[in-house]
């Protein structure tokens, strides 16, 4: 029950760090995700195994996870910032008023 509490433990704190860097911006930079994904699945590999090498193949499976939320994170990122864009320019484009005399006047 020792090996399991401390593996849990050990999950625990790994989801929690993945969660510190759920605000990525519209960069294409997932270098963040990717040490935190590399180092939990290290520190849950080497508890698990009680190995090195346990912990290096933790360790690269853990990078490429925390690699792919990276990139999906920056997608999903990128998606509103061009959502909320095309919003800003439709109102902006929307924004007139015709005077007496039927012209059109944008603001």
């Amino acid at each position: 029950m020792n090996r399991l509490a401390k593996i849990a433990a050990a999950a625990a704190i790994a989801l929690g760090a993945a969660t510190v860097s759920a605000a990525a911006a519209c960069n294409n930079d997932a270098s963040t995700e990717t040490v935190l994904g590399a180092g939990s699945g290290a520190l849950v590999g080497g508890l698990a195994s009680h190995s090195i090498v346990g912990a290096a193949v933790g360790g690269v499976a853990g990078g490429l996870i925390g690699n792919s939320i990276g990139h999906s994170n920056n997608r999903d990122d990128c998606r509103r910032a061009a959502a909320r864009h095309e919003y800003r320019r439709d109102r902006e484009r929307d924004s007139y008023y015709i005077d007496r005399d039927g012209n059109r006047h944008y603001y």
